[in-house]
């Protein structure tokens, strides 16, 4: 049985929600982590996040698997808001398990290499292009 389409008003409104609290859990968790590990030179807060927020979308999509694909309401509250909001990172792990599973190890090794390669560039570009 197929779940019935969400409004795009509504849609709009469950990822906000969503990715309104994911964000504000990273930030406190961010802070959290820091004042346990210290301000080192290592982002161990970011690690953290990223780790923990891979494992919440590998849990979100195992239990959607397991439970007939989740409504599309479930999925735009939880992985797209919460979890885009806690961590983008998590939608990019998700996308290189999606290659493996089809079998395609070159095209997620290319994504993998790409995306890191892209934003850090990008970032790079941004603060030269702001610099004084």
């Amino acid at each position: 049985m197929a779940t019935p389409a969400v409004s795009s008003m509504a849609a709009a409104l469950f990822v906000a929600l969503g990715g309104a609290t994911g964000s504000v859990a990273r930030y406190f968790l961010g802070r959290s982590l820091t004042s346990v590990m210290g301000e080192g030179s290592y982002p161990w807060a970011i690690l953290g996040i990223n780790t923990l927020g891979s494992l919440a979308m590998g849990l979100v999509f195992g239990w959607f698997a397991s439970h007939g694909g989740g409504t599309e309401t479930q999925r735009l509250l939880f992985a797209v808001g919460l979890l885009g909001g806690f961590t983008t990172f998590s939608a990019f792990s998700l996308e290189i398990i999606l290659m493996i599973q089809r079998g395609a190890l070159g095209m997620a090794a290319l994504f993998i290499a790409a995306s890191v390669i892209a934003g850090v560039a990008a970032l790079y570009l941004g603060l030269v292009v702001m610099k004084d």
